[in-house]
């Protein structure tokens, strides 16, 4: 026998409850808006839940607070603790990519849901680990929000708040008023916001920016974009030799004379204008080899990348670029300090053996490079990784004190080492230009893959000697210079190197 249940009508009321999501990175007050968004709905008559569940894999960890809310009734509903795909009315992602993780989640969806999101980017770790550009396409993004959401409201939501002073909370909350997704009036918003009691002026003029942008739209100012290049200071006589430097680069072929001009800025601020005169004198070299029927393409490029294997990131370098003083106003600045706040700065380094060794006398380094258990000893001493508090004066002046070593870096194993590599890049790529233009074009691109410090930088040398050990598999094709820049190209898109090993297979196929 079989018995039939009763079926149960469904609560009409299911329907009535709003649901929303904020899809928040670590430190953007996804907590506050979370907040905001509770007390203007209860303030309203209405019941509300919200739940969070935090996550760390992206950036400083990526959080989806979860909010339902009805109009308060005899019995209160049983909410649900988080999300489900498909069922979500509005969705407010602080980031880019939190727009695209939200999208990918089935959480937007034509039918129902007001997408609000923020379109400047804080890149995921993913994205910063690339040997290559690794940071993800924003416009595929808006194409693929455009498509999925009922309403769309996009703009740097994130620029609109720090213009007034405030952080992207307030600006998003605005942004939720303006959209009128929720049923309640404007100086309600308002009124949650000045109930919390904190920076009530500042997060009001980002509401406000917020609400504009929902209502009217953003329009971004058409500005040209001007590049300035950094200004060096130094002694008179020093000034007058820089300026010298200026004119003999000035005096380079035209297309060459801009990327010239920067890497000659570069290579300065790395050392000093003798190290200057040679980065020129490099450059010579190359155009000599060069012609106006080619373009001056070789010279461009070199200008380009010998700049870079000049200005190598040892230790010296490091510790100079985090105690110079726009630096540290930049730091105070994104954190918002004030003139009486006390900013605590923590630096971390983790040196290897290899890098210790690099900065002894070349002579001496050399040695212990050799020396397998003083390289063990190296290890054991520095291997644990240092925090410096660089707020305090003791920190501060040791790597002030490091970075001040530029008289001293030229007397170093690692520049010996940089030297040699620098020359032996040279002098193959130069060596190839009477039989092919093209691939000793994409030969000096190669020390692309060079960069970075410590780990990163040994595994870019690694990457360097295997795509130039392959010019010998492809010297005499005609698409020599395209397969070269494929291999190049494969080794920047990740850090293990397996798309490069799956390039150099195919080469390897057909030779």
């Amino acid at each position: 026998m079989n018995m039939v249940l009763p079926q149960k009508t469904p609560d009409a009321r299911v329907g009535q409850i709003i649901k929303l999501v904020v899809m928040a990175v670590g430190g953007q007050g996804g907590g506050v808006l979370t907040g905001w968004i509770e007390a203007v709905a209860r303030a309203q008559g209405f019941t509300c839940q919200a739940t969070s569940v935090a996550g760390v894999s992206q950036r400083t960890g990526a959080t989806v607070y979860y909010v339902e809310m009805m109009e308060a009734a005899d019995e209160s509903p049983v909410y649900a603790l988080a999300p489900s795909a498909g069922d979500v009315d509005i969705l407010i992602a602080s980031e880019m990519m939190e727009v695209g993780r939200s999208i990918i989640r089935g959480f937007v969806t034509p039918d129902r849901t007001v997408l609000i999101g923020s379109t400047h980017r804080a890149l995921a770790v993913s994205e910063k680990m690339a040997p290559g550009d690794g940071i993800a396409d924003a416009d595929e993004v808006v194409a693929a929000a455009e498509i999925a959401a009922q309403q769309l409201i996009l703009a740097d939501m994130d620029r609109l708040a720090v213009d007034q002073g405030s952080v992207i909370s307030s600006s998003l909350f605005g942004a939720l008023a303006g959209s009128g997704a929720l049923p309640f009036p404007r100086e309600a918003f308002e009124d949650a916001i000045r109930a919390s009691g904190k920076g009530v002026d500042a997060s009001l003029r980002a509401f406000n920016a917020g609400f504009d942008a929902a209502v009217n739209g953003v329009v971004e100012e058409d500005v040209e974009t001007v590049v300035a290049q950094p200004a060096l200071q130094g002694p008179a006589a020093e000034m007058q030799t820089w300026e010298t430097l200026v004119g003999r680069a000035k005096g380079l072929p035209e297309p060459v004379q801009q990327m010239a001009l920067a890497g000659l800025t570069k290579v300065v601020d790395f050392q000093d204008c003798a190290y200057g005169a040679t980065y020129l004198d490099r450059l010579d070299a190359v155009i000599a080899h060069d012609s106006a029927a080619q373009d001056w393409q070789l010279g461009a490029t070199a200008a380009k990348y010998i700049a870079n294997a000049m200005a190598y990131d040892d230790i010296i370098r490091v510790a100079d670029l985090k105690t110079r003083a726009p630096r540290l106003d930049r730091i105070r600045q994104e954190m918002g300090a004030k003139e009486a706040n006390l900013v605590e700065l923590t630096e971390f380094f983790h040196p290897r053996a290899e890098e210790v060794a690099s900065l002894m006398p070349a002579r001496m380094g050399a040695k212990w490079e050799a020396n397998p258990k003083r390289m063990a000893l190296l290890n054991r001493l520095f291997g644990k990784g240092r925090r410096l508090r660089t707020h305090t004066l003791r920190a501060f002046l040791m790597l002030h004190f490091l970075g001040g070593l530029k008289g001293y870096r030229m007397k170093t194993r690692r520049h010996e080492v940089e030297v040699a590599h620098l020359e032996s890049w040279l002098s193959e790529s130069l060596a190839m230009v009477e039989h092919d233009y093209a691939l000793a074009v994409e030969m000096l691109k190669n020390r692309r893959l060079v960069k970075g410090y410590s780990d990163t930088h040994a595994r870019g040398l690694t990457k360097f000697g295997t795509v130039m050990g392959a010019v010998s598999l492809l010297k005499g094709r005609e698409d020599a210079a395209a397969w070269l820049s494929r291999l190049r190209e494969a080794a920047l898109q990740d850090p293990e190197g397996k798309a490069l090993e799956g390039a150099l297979r195919t080469v390897r196929s057909f030779v």
